[in-house]
This record gives C-alpha cells, structure tokens and sequence, in this order.
C-alpha cells in the first residue's frame, strides 16, 4: 500500500469513530475500528516527516493547523452550554510534537552538546506551559480552555492523547524502517496498554465496551503492508477534511439529537 492508501484507510475509519463520538445512540464497533486510525496517520507523517525537504515549513504547517483546530475547539465548545460531546480532537498538535521531539532526538545524535542544550530548554518550556494550561483552565470561565492554550503553546500534557500518543508516535518513527523492531516495538505498546487497562477493571466487558483503546493493535498489519511510495498526491485532503468533518458532526450531534 502506498502511503496514500494508508492515509485514506485512516481517514475512513476515523471518520466513523467520531460519528461514534458524537451521534448519540451509534454503535460502539465505530470506536472499535476508529482505534486503528491514529497509528496509522502517525506512521505516514513518520515517513512524511522523514522525506519531506523542509522539516521547519511541515512543523509549521502543523502548528498552524493546530492552533487553527484549537480555535475551532474552544468556539463550538462554548456554543452549547452542555454539548453532547465535546469537541477534544486535535491530532494536529500530537503529531506537531512527534516531529519536534524527533529534531531534537536526531539533533543529539549529530551535535551531543548542542542536542541536550535544546532538550533542556524544551523541557523546561513544557513545565512553563503546563503551569500556563492549568492557571488558564482554573481563571478563565471558557469550556476547553487547558487544550485551547496546550494547543498554541505545543504542550505535551494538554493535547490530544497527552504525552502518551506523542511517544508512539516518536517510537513509530524510529522503528519504521524495520518491520520486526516495528512488531516488537508497537507490539509492546499496545500489550502495555493492554495491561494498563486489564489492571483497571479485568473484565472482559470492559475491555469491550469501554477500555478497549488496546484495539489499535490492529493498525499494525496496515503499517506492515506500506510499500515504501508515496502514491497519488492529496497532500490537504487530511488537512481540511479533520476539521470541517468534526464541525460538521458536531453541529449534527447537538442539533438534531
């Protein structure tokens, strides 16, 4: 499959997950299928990120998608004094940090001292704009207003899938190359969280009906079946489909439900 394929294949089933977020009444197996679609996107920007020529204009064009995606947030998030779902989707700024923490890993790699010099001021950023995201969310009397300002600053905490979904990310990125490192490496995650939930509530129906984000295990033969070419372009078909879908369905949701 080219990468193309892959990011249509995701772009499907993410549209029926969040027809499952926010239609009341639609069956669960949407979220069941909907949990293959974020590893997917992450490992198409893993290659995207690794062969695109200007690293800082696709950082970028992340980022402002991703503020752009946390305005859309923040306005429909306080159109409706109790939505039926609020709107909490902004991949945009997880995989904005997936490629920032992956400069850095490789600028360490080529530059020891100059890598752990930009580590450090990273870090400290991200302590600084967590203190920020939480006095925002405590002051200001706005609905999302914690991922709103975690959206602008780029914070690992206050984003969509926390630092956990950035790591992914980051591991997909380095084991991409090789399919057994990338069974082993994904395996383990997902066994992990697998695990995390089991430990939460070991029953079966649960990890069915409710902790069941184990499931995206099943994005991994796709990861597997990428045939190493990009394939046809659409380079903003993803870009301007995730927000006007999520609007959409939001609108949807709250209107006639």
């Amino acid at each position: 499959m080219t990468s193309t394929t892959l990011k249509v294949i995701a772009l499907l089933l993410m549209f029926l997950d969040h027809v499952g977020q926010f239609i009341p009444g639609a069956p669960l197996w949407l979220h069941w299928v909907g949990r293959i679609s974020a590893p997917i996107f992450m490992f198409c920007m893993a290659w995207g990120f690794f062969y695109t020529h200007d690293r800082k204009k696709y950082l970028l064009r992340m980022y402002l998608f991703g503020v752009g995606m946390g305005v859309i947030d923040i306005i429909c998030n306080n159109i409706y004094p109790d939505p039926v779902a609020m709107i909490s989707n902004n991949i945009f700024v997880t995989l904005f940090l997936v490629g920032v923490i992956v400069w850095l890993i490789e600028l360490r790699k080529k530059d020891n001292k100059k890598g752990l010099k930009y580590i450090g001021l990273f870090s400290i950023y991200q302590i600084l704009t967590t203190i920020l995201c939480i006095l925002a969310g405590q002051l200001l009397p706005l609905t999302g207003m914690m991922s709103f300002i975690g959206a602008i600053t780029g914070n690992l905490i206050f984003n969509e899938g926390s630092f956990i979904f950035v790591f992914l990310g980051v591991l997909i990125y380095f084991n991409r190359t090789e399919p057994k490192r990338l069974i082993v490496a994904y395996g383990l995650f997902c066994l992990g969280f697998f695990a995390l939930e089991w430990s939460i509530d070991p029953q079966l129906s649960a990890l069915l009906y409710s902790n069941y984000q184990w499931m995206m295990i099943a994005a991994l033969p796709f990861m597997l079946m990428y045939n190493g070419e990009k394939g046809r372009g659409m380079k903003y078909l993803f870009y301007i489909f995730y927000p006007v879908h999520i609007v959409v369905l939001f609108f949807i949701g709250n209107i006639f439900f």
